[in-house]
């Protein structure tokens, strides 16, 4: 089994409990390889050779390199920073029975909510502060067990086992503290906050979420298995990001994409459904002396990964995948497709990945859903919108989506990197009706 890269994955997901932090985490790695930090409000000045990036809200980025002062197309993979989770609201204390503090929460995106019970969670996110003459945005992680959902006990519930429907105004609210009876109460959550963080200076606005903090693990008869929070995307920005990094200098521009707000449709300024990619990639054309045509004709010479995990064939509910298209763990990547072109994959885009997944030599396997159940929007559906060109919905095969802690195989992570790479130092180019010339390095 690869365990290569499992560690940097464990390292990165940790350091990264929130979309803020996975980006921010993503940054300072770009800042030490030599890029350049572009801001949306400044002009731009892009030169041949020249490695950069932008940021939008603190949890969407976009990395490029400038290859070539021609511009011939663009390599763009695309993943996502978010995952479901517990939002915290304003005003978060809530008492009960003259003892208890809990938090006020709400659910983002579809989360498995029975997985958040009876484990070690805690709070992270970013607050906005008082300056001199504005505001900034500051990072905060509380690096200790600080919550906990606890489950009602069986003699309390006696049909907790034989299915419960979640009231998240009432089950999910996590437990903070406890007073005593002298008057002794839990330090506000955020004074707790800024204490733990050393701002000194006034909080005017948060974006907080609770974050389960059990530590990853390689576990199965051969370790084959990893779990851990987040799998669903941070695995394939992780991958996104080390592929793009090792690839060599080709004449297409790579660029390594990652979306915030997914799981709640993308319908944000650093969403899917943004302006952000397509503004981008607009700019580096007109950068280096393009117009309109020129972008155009790039877009036609373009392939995007839609990079987002898949299901695996569940071996306790077999039943509920595909008759024909059943993805194991470590089989490698994913290809999706879909009747009703929820996902993008079609024969064009996923020849084209195939080619280059055997010059690499990654195995590629297909998920479909059943054809009773509805799928939903990808990254590329929705990106499709902004940016038009041809793409395919991968991901890596995983178990308990949508739970706080995940699993996948550990030999899949390294097919992405080693196919991101690939992907990366690729290129595409229409040479006729319904022909294409794909350079494919291995």
């Amino acid at each position: 089994m690869e365990h290569t890269f499992t560690d940097s994955l464990f390292r990165f997901i940790e350091s990264g409990p929130t979309p803020f932090h996975a980006v921010d985490s993503m940054k300072r790695t770009l800042d030490r390889k030599g890029y350049r930090q572009l801001l949306e409000g400044e002009s731009w000045e892009l030169s041949e050779g020249g490695k950069y990036y932008v940021i939008r809200n603190g949890s969407s980025l976009i990395a490029f390199r400038i290859p070539t002062a021609s511009l011939r197309g663009f390599q763009i993979m695309a993943s996502h920073s978010d995952a479901p989770c517990l939002k915290i609201k304003e005003n978060p204390e809530l008492r009960s029975e003259n003892a208890y503090v809990k938090l006020n929460v709400e659910k983002y995106g579809g989360m498995l909510c029975a997985s958040w019970f009876d484990r070690p969670l805690s709070v992270a996110g970013r607050v906005m502060v008082r300056t001199e003459d504005g505001i900034a945005a500051k990072l905060v992680n509380v690096k200790r067990d600080l919550l906990m959902i606890p489950s009602l006990a069986i003699h309390m519930n006696r049909e907790a086992n034989e299915g419960y429907r979640y009231n998240a105004q009432k089950d999910l609210l996590p437990l903070y503290g406890l007073s005593s009876e002298n008057g002794q109460k839990p330090e506000d959550l955020m004074e707790m906050i800024a204490r733990e963080a050393g701002i000194k200076e006034e909080i005017l606005g948060s974006d907080l979420y609770v974050y389960n903090r059990m530590a990853g693990t390689v576990w199965g008869a051969n370790r084959e298995f990893m779990s851990i929070g987040k799998l669903d995307d941070l695995e394939c920005a992780f991958a996104s990001m080390k592929g793009f990094l090792k690839a060599e200098e080709r004449e297409r521009i790579p660029v390594h994409c990652v979306y915030d707000n997914e799981e709640v449709g993308s319908a944000t300024k650093q969403g899917a459904a943004s302006t952000f990619l397509a503004d981008t990639l607009i700019r580096i054309n007109e950068a280096l002396g393009g117009n309109d045509g020129s972008y155009r004709r790039a877009l036609a010479s373009s392939l995007m990964l839609s990079a987002d995990n898949a299901h695996a064939v569940h071996p306790n509910y077999p039943e509920k995948s595909c008759p024909g298209n059943r993805p194991l763990i470590n089989g490698g990547i994913v290809i999706k497709f879909s009747g009703n072109q929820k996902y993008t994959s079609d024969a064009v885009s996923a020849g084209m990945f195939r080619k280059i997944c055997e010059a690499a030599a990654v195995p590629t396997q297909v998920f479909t859903n059943r054809s009773d159940m509805a799928g939903g929007s990808t990254l590329g559906n929705i990106s499709g919108t902004q940016v038009a060109v041809n793409c395919v919905d991968i991901g890596l095969p995983q178990l308990a989506m949508h739970s706080s802690y995940e699993t996948a195989g550990v030999e899949d992570l390294g097919y992405l990197i080693r196919a991101a790479k690939a992907f990366y130092e690729s290129s595409i180019e229409e040479t006729g009706y319904g022909e294409y010339r794909i350079s494919a390095v291995g």
